[in-house]
């Protein structure tokens, strides 16, 4: 089956929105292990992990509404999810954030090995998922080492 341009950068905001959604709840269940932390940890959570997962976030919806601007798409509104009970405690909430980002680096990931963001002739779009890349590399090894050392 022969996929239009249109088709194509359908699929493909779709799935910026997926790693969009992904890294909306990496940054709700950091907010919720933040919010359980004494100040020490919960200052070192922000500085380490929230503010990167943060401008990661920020980042990828102005790649998805910027993407559908271009290309008259209908954009959509990104809404963090519940992060779960308080009850699975902030290292629930690290794991959660660590398998979060994976999804999202693993979204991102695909979409820049597939011929995708080339095939609709977007540099602007490529660019701008190297850069999202960049800033999510990492933070899952990040997030799984401030886990480690959480109650000790």
């Amino acid at each position: 089956m022969v996929q239009t341009t249109v088709e194509a950068r359908r699929e493909l905001l779709d799935a910026v929105a997926q790693a969009t959604d992904a890294l909306g709840l990496a940054l709700a269940s950091l907010g919720a292990a933040y919010e359980q932390l004494d100040e020490v940890r919960a200052d070192e959570l922000e500085e380490r992990l929230f503010r990167p997962v943060q401008l990661a976030y920020g980042r990828a919806r102005r790649i998805h509404s910027g993407f559908a601007e271009r290309h008259a798409l209908a954009s959509r509104s990104f809404e963090p999810p519940s992060p779960g009970l308080a009850s699975i405690g902030v290292r629930g909430f690290i794991d959660n954030a660590v398998a979060a980002i994976g999804r999202a680096d693993g979204a991102i990931v695909s979409l820049q090995d597939s011929l995708l963001p080339v095939e609709v002739g977007d540099p602007e779009l490529r660019a701008a998922l190297a850069e999202l890349r960049e800033l999510v590399a990492g933070l899952a090894d990040r997030a799984r080492e401030l886990a480690r050392t959480i109650g000790r």
